[in-house]
């Protein structure tokens, strides 16, 4: 089983390729090679499988990176652009991680506001302020934000 790095789990972790018992029973081509070898030889091999270990680690980890762009753009292919002018009205999601806010259960509410929109920036954040002009949270990512209809 291959993992999205391209190589098996076996080969990440005890970096070469496994050896089944059946082979070494049967001797397999890769067994009688390393049978014959002698000493220097062997060495050599090791060397020769050092050098490549690095070459089998760089491509895994471009195997990862290309893994993981595709996993962002199926992501946001599915995600809701949303964009607010300057005095929208919006409502912002409670987020766990506020402290004023304790998560009781799953009946409460999701979303808390209205708010007005202060100010927007070009990376897709957003200063929000309360109608009348007290509480002002920081500035929350589009995607913590939804307009409100009055």
């Amino acid at each position: 089983m291959c993992t999205p790095t391209g190589m098996t789990l076996y080969s990440l972790v005890y970096r070469g390729e496994e050896v089944l018992p059946l082979e070494i029973q049967i001797a397999s081509l890769c067994v009688a090679i390393h049978k014959k070898l002698v000493e220097d030889e062997a060495a050599k091999l090791r060397f020769k499988e050092l050098d490549s270990l690095e070459e089998k680690r760089l491509q895994a980890l471009q195997n990862l990176e290309a893994y993981q762009a595709r996993m962002s753009r199926a992501f946001d292919k599915c995600m809701k652009r949303r964009s607010f002018k300057q005095d929208d009205l919006v409502l912002a999601v409670i987020r766990p991680m506020n402290v004023t806010h304790r998560m009781k259960g799953k009946l409460e509410p999701k979303w808390e506001g209205p708010y007005v929109v202060k100010d927007v920036y070009s990376s897709g954040a957003y200063r929000i302020i309360s109608p009348d002009g007290e509480y002002c949270p920081p500035p929350l990512n589009g995607k913590f934000l939804k307009q409100y209809y009055a």
